[in-house]
């Protein structure tokens, strides 16, 4: 569509990280696939399961749950009978945070992975302790980057911790602003031919530029593990790969 364009990568490519890290790691273990039966949950998961099948990991389990469910005992015990060390969840932290809590209250120690819908410290406030070791997979983390340092102290300054894709939306506005004024226009298909002429955009992100179909050239997913810091707050951080 003329008027799309998106600051972080495809569910593909998200996927693709997921899958080859499963491949790589969890080659001898069998790995249980669920999902929330929407566009991105499901679509999340299947893209995995195809990058994993696709390298000789058959998953045990490939189910779905109902998105706002929280009762999940049903699929906690086909997960425990399926004898998965791997749960892969594509949905978001909401229900991913109850399964993990309704697992570990079941005695199944099961890791979880699952993408940038549970990047949130609420993930740790619903799943409790049991969320630690669980595997994720996102962008470098932006607050991080040197062009983010101004923008993340004003919101700190504000008591927000800008998580998730606070900063990728602040991008997105930038972007927006930039090529308004490169070409010189309010119209909104001008706008969108200037950010997907394959101009470079400076972000709080760092550089951004388009393809034609509106996705960032640069390849934005890396794989994380939620611990405690010294502080015994449970986040998620990045893995050195």
């Amino acid at each position: 569509m003329w008027n799309i364009f998106r600051t972080c990568g495809r569910d593909d490519q998200q996927g693709a990280v997921a899958g080859d890290y499963i491949a790589k790691n969890f080659k001898d273990k069998k790995v249980a696939i669920l999902h929330d039966k929407t566009t991105y949950g499901q679509g999340l998961a299947e893209e995995t399961k195809k990058t994993m099948n696709s390298k000789g990991i058959r998953e045990v389990l490939y189910e779905g749950i109902n998105k706002g469910d929280k009762d999940f005992s049903a699929i906690v015990s086909k997960v425990k009978a399926s004898g998965a060390d791997l749960v892969y969840w594509g949905g978001l932290h909401t229900e991913g945070g109850l399964l993990v809590r309704q697992m570990r209250d079941q005695g199944v120690a099961t890791v979880m992975m699952s993408g940038d819908g549970i990047t949130s410290d609420e993930f740790a406030t619903i799943g409790g302790p049991g969320v630690e070791g669980t595997l994720m997979t996102y962008g470098p983390d932006p607050r991080k980057r040197p062009e983010a340092k101004a923008v993340v102290e004003k919101f700190r300054a504000k008591n927000f911790e800008p998580e998730s894709y606070t900063l990728y939306s602040y991008a997105a506005v930038q972007i927006i602003k930039q090529a308004a004024e490169a070409a010189n226009s309010l119209d909104p298909k001008k706008i969108s031919e200037t950010i997907k002429s394959g101009r470079k955009f400076p972000t709080v992100i760092g550089e951004l530029s388009y393809d034609q179909k509106g996705d960032i050239t640069r390849l934005d997913y890396v794989m994380y593990v939620w611990k405690k810091d010294a502080g015994g707050k449970i986040s998620y951080v990045e893995i050195d790969q």
